[in-house]
């Protein structure tokens, strides 16, 4: 295993991830030479998620001729830290058997994680493949939306009842030897005669009280309870609120069925910034296995948006080609009235986009979210009419084209700053995911404002 330094050296060889060099360069060598042991020696002694990171620098071809060749490489933990592309090329070539013997001693949640990646007809190998228990959870959570809580959720757990004493908790905790019991839990849920959770004790409470302390009198009440068909990202908000390590998840009749773990909600956190940054961009992730057409796929649609509104852009500066063709300073000026508004907008946008995330704006408090952007739009459009203001009369000499500058300057700002905050508030009224699609429009918002407004006043003024 690295040692401390040559793991930081390793960072900064590969750009701050966390990939262990030598182990990659020693499995390179293993899978070129046909050196199964070295191969397996090069992932023995790391951890899953540095072992998928070694793995995930290869190229496709390596991970496949890894896959026949040493299959044993691929346990389900490793299996479960692999990007979804690289899974799927893998997987066939590990078999049903293989795969569903790897995912056998995981818990459901990490099960799940892996099975539900794969193509509908080997999925129905590997479920044929585990045993009849294991097999019936996979596909009651499979049986759930994508985006859900049920499908997300681990089946194993700890629930006693009100009357159980201290010492009966760790003592039926310690002689367990159920499926159902989890490797890792934060809590145990106390539950009435119904199967209903009515509150939580922490073990290190637990620990601490007396053998005959009854479970009714040192648990706390349950700060969330939610349903296999809640959404993962509202699940997601709430152990971001909360600080939760864990939370109980019950059936429709309110019976504790499941729970939530802060692991798994920090992917979700993760997976749903990692979305809305992208798609602010409109662009989709690029993993190491893709092709260039897979990227080319990817962002080529939003790529004929933005070139349709570049073209309604245009259209508006044609409008004005006449005062243009008079004024030869309006072209020279003319881009930064719209890249400062459409710059303006785009902090606006973000900030908003992230607060939607965040559920920090509501109905109580959007009206003066909506007046400080305007404000503040109106401030910097004032602030940077002055600065251009001067600039243009200095380097044209021409007091009414500062002027004209300078009131396309504050309008367009103002409008940037409406437009940043509206677009993606309108967006998510209507529907539609703010991340995806405000860029586009807010962009051309500014544009075609910016545009229509600087060569509108120049063609007013130059015509008086």
């Amino acid at each position: 295993m690295a040692e401390p330094n040559q793991a930081i050296d390793d960072m900064e060889q590969t750009g701050g991830i966390n990939v262990n060099v030598e182990a990659l360069d020693q499995l390179c060598e293993a899978l070129a030479s046909g050196n199964n042991k070295s191969g397996i020696a090069a992932l023995a002694d790391l951890h899953a998620a540095d072992a998928a990171d070694v793995i995930e620098q290869l190229s496709v071809d390596q991970i496949r001729q890894l896959a026949a060749a040493i299959p044993s490489v691929f346990t389900g933990e490793v299996l479960t830290e692999l990007p979804d592309n690289l899974l799927e090329n893998v997987v066939d070539i590990l078999g049903a058997q293989t795969v569903a013997a790897a995912i056998g001693g995981l818990e459901s949640d990490d099960a799940l994680q892996v099975v539900e990646e794969l193509d509908e007809k080997f999925r129905a190998e590997v479920l044929g493949a585990v045993n009849p228990k294991d097999r019936e959870v996979l596909e009651t959570s499979l049986s759930f939306d994508e985006d859900s809580v049920g499908r997300l959720m681990q089946h194993e757990f700890i629930a006693l009842p009100v009357f159980f004493t201290a010492q009966q908790a760790i003592e039926s905790i310690r002689e367990a030897k159920d499926a159902n019991i989890p490797e890792t839990f934060y809590e145990i849920y106390v539950i009435d005669p119904a199967y209903h959770p009515v509150g939580s004790v922490v073990l290190a409470r637990l620990l601490r009280s007396s053998n005959h302390a009854k479970l009714k009198d040192i648990m706390s009440p349950l700060q969330v309870l939610v349903t296999q068909e809640t959404d993962k990202e509202d699940a997601a908000y709430l152990f971001e609120k909360y600080d939760l390590p864990s939370a109980p998840v019950t059936d429709a009749a309110g019976r504790l069925v499941g729970m939530l773990t802060v692991d798994d909600m920090v992917e979700v956190m993760q997976e749903e910034h990692t979305e809305d940054l992208l798609a602010l961009a409109g662009v989709s992730e690029a993993a190491m296995g893709d092709t260039v057409w897979d990227v080319v796929l990817g962002r080529a649609p939003w790529l004929v948006v933005n070139l349709a509104t570049a073209i309604l852009a245009s259209m508006v500066i044609s409008l004005f080609d006449g005062s243009m063709e008079k004024v030869i300073a309006l072209a020279v000026l003319m881009p930064i009235v719209a890249s400062m508004g459409g710059n303006a907008a785009t902090q606006g946008l973000t900030v908003a986009v992230r607060a939607l995330a965040m559920r920090e704006i509501t109905s109580a408090n959007a009206k003066r979210i909506i007046l400080r952007e305007t404000m503040a739009g109106f401030i910097h459009g004032l602030l940077f009419a002055i600065i251009m203001g001067l600039i243009a009369f200095i380097w044209f000499r021409s007091l009414t084209l500062a002027l004209v500058l300078a009131s396309a300057m504050v309008v367009n700002h103002i409008i940037a700053g409406i437009a940043g905050i509206m677009v993606p508030l309108g967006l998510k009224r209507l529907g539609a995911d703010p991340a995806v699609a405000s860029s586009v429009f807010v962009t051309t918002v500014t544009d075609v404002v910016g545009f229509f407004v600087f060569l509108g006043l120049a063609a007013l003024v130059l015509s008086s």
